[in-house]
């Protein structure tokens, strides 16, 4: 590892792995959108919302954590809150002394969508992730991209 602030260029192979590992995000991305739409009427961030909603105390969470859970800006999480809400999939409600505080709280409606749709979701993560790789190089990965993820 280099010492930080000191700069240099990535040589060939740490560009090829760079870009290899985008490419693969992408990919996997792009796949498991595309079956998820196919087959329920959610998207993969609105799936990754109804998740972090789901796992949260009491399924609520104010809007600025559910943005930075599911790692969009605070506008970007309010529009696809927005239409979560207009497919009865979730619902805000004010919270606080002031009433200014927001939180977004998953419907029965929501719960039932992310059940049906985490069995397409998770078969998908299983055939075009965990299939390619034996424990071993998971358990690498996982240790290597949470330490990117710090």
């Amino acid at each position: 590892m280099a010492e930080p602030g000191v700069t240099r260029s990535p040589t060939t192979t740490e560009l090829d792995a760079w870009r290899s590992f985008l490419r693969a995000h992408a990919r996997m991305v792009r796949v498991l959108e595309t079956e998820l739409v196919a087959e329920h009427p959610i998207t993969l961030g609105a799936y990754d919302v109804l998740v972090q909603l789901a796992e949260a105390p009491d399924r609520r969470l104010r809007m600025a954590e559910l943005a930075d859970a599911v790692l969009l800006s605070r506008s970007g999480v309010t529009r696809l809150v927005d239409r979560l809400e207009v497919a009865g999939m979730v619902t805000r409600e004010r919270f606080g002394g002031d009433g200014r505080g927001v939180v977004a709280v998953i419907t029965t409606k929501g719960i039932d969508t992310l059940r049906a749709a985490s069995r397409t979701h998770l078969a998908g993560v299983v055939r075009h992730f965990v299939d390619h790789m034996d424990p071993d190089e998971l358990a690498s990965l996982g240790a290597m991209c949470a330490r990117l993820a710090e």
